[in-house]
């Protein structure tokens, strides 16, 4: 990639900037409404700012909105504005659904990295931040596949896995996996933090679980007031569905039911195993899938989405358009045989014709 506009440059927007230099980009610049957030990413050498949104987006390959979710569709749409058909436009909100049903143009395509810290701000940017980590990417109907690979590739060369998704489903999904444990997290210490039992002050007497439970409670409120009431319906549900998995608890203990506790320590055992292994770590050759698709809006999203939806990590992928009523060729590379026939038994049972080979280097 030539050039890279990153809009936005605290913790995630200056660490795109260090990443995205370290693989290679050599014109990133940068501009942030807040004058002092922008001259901290500058000094971190994340990026080299610009004195206007206009100015740090002309011309750009790609553009990165990196600001918080309540300004993301206003912000969006500035950047839209501001730029031209060669420049792609993404984002890396952590809620989704706003918007994307905000914004209709296609150049934009909603992303989200599924990472972080408790710090915040420029000064604890890193270049290792998305190595490994989940980046969602929510291609739709009107998405180009041509901008939906160049925005997949950056996000491989940051060392990111990218998972497409349905809007509406990555903000069901983030609202289980990471805003529910938030709100937990401050629900705990706040309960803790509220009581006295005979006398005795129970965050004193706070052990390692409590701790560790706890790590993301009292995060930055400016930025998860908006994160919770931007996805309030999702997250509403997820605590909804945690109070009756309370009261099943709380039924066991009144009964005494050791049997149910048993089997509800076995199962947290079993899924915290699941949930620590490494879904993408699949040994093994490239693998090359052909998939005929015919030439219709949406192919594209319905693909990688259903993929994503099984941890099927895509390498890479290219679209050779034939025509309108014979479609194309959709290849895709993901690695491992295992990998490649989870892959085609997928979109088999989605009607695609699938062909599989290995990749062998010339």
């Amino acid at each position: 990639m030539r050039r890279l506009a990153i809009v936005g440059t605290g913790l995630i927007g200056a660490s795109v900037g260090l990443a995205a230099r370290a693989s290679g980009v050599e014109d990133v610049r940068g501009w942030d409404i807040d004058p002092a957030a922008l001259e901290a990413a500058a000094e971190r050498g994340a990026l080299t700012p610009a004195a206007s949104l206009e100015d740090a987006v002309a011309d750009a390959e790609l553009a990165i909105v990196a600001a918080p979710v309540a300004a993301l569709p206003a912000q969006v749409a500035a950047v839209l504005a501001a730029t031209g058909e060669s420049t792609t436009v993404s984002d890396v909100g952590s809620t989704k659904g706003a918007v994307t049903g905000s914004v209709t143009d296609a150049r934009f395509i909603g992303g989200h990295p599924v990472c972080g810290s408790e710090a915040h701000g420029a000064a604890h940017a890193n270049v290792e931040l998305f190595r490994g980590a989940t980046w969602f990417l929510t291609p739709v109907a009107a998405t180009d596949p041509e901008r939906y690979r160049i925005l997949h590739g950056f996000v491989v060369s940051l060392g990111a896995v990218p998972v497409a998704v349905d809007p509406a489903a990555h903000d069901r999904l983030v609202a289980l996996t990471s805003h529910l444990p938030h709100a937990l997290a401050n629900l705990l210490l706040n309960q803790a933090g509220a009581s006295r039992i005979d006398g005795h002050e129970p965050l004193a007497a706070a052990g390692g679980s409590l701790r560790d439970m706890t790590r993301v409670a009292g995060a930055n409120p400016r930025i998860w007031v908006d994160i919770f009431l931007d996805n309030a319906e999702a997250l509403a549900g997820a605590l909804a569905e945690h109070r009756r998995r309370v009261e099943q608890v709380e039924k066991a203990l009144a009964e005494g039911d050791a049997g149910f506790l048993a089997r509800w320590i076995a199962d947290a055992s079993g899924n915290r195993k699941r949930m620590l292994a490494d879904a993408y770590e699949e040994p093994g050759a490239m693998q090359r899938l052909r998939v005929h698709v015919p030439d219709r809006p949406g192919v594209l999203a319905g693909i990688t989405q259903a993929l994503g939806a099984e941890r099927i990590n895509i390498e890479d992928f290219e679209l050779q358009h034939i025509s309108l009523e014979r479609g194309g060729t959709l290849t895709l590379l993901v690695t491992g045989e295992d990998e490649a026939a989870r892959a085609a038994a997928v979109l088999e049972a989605q009607g695609y014709q699938v062909v599989v080979s290995p990749v062998i280097d010339e």
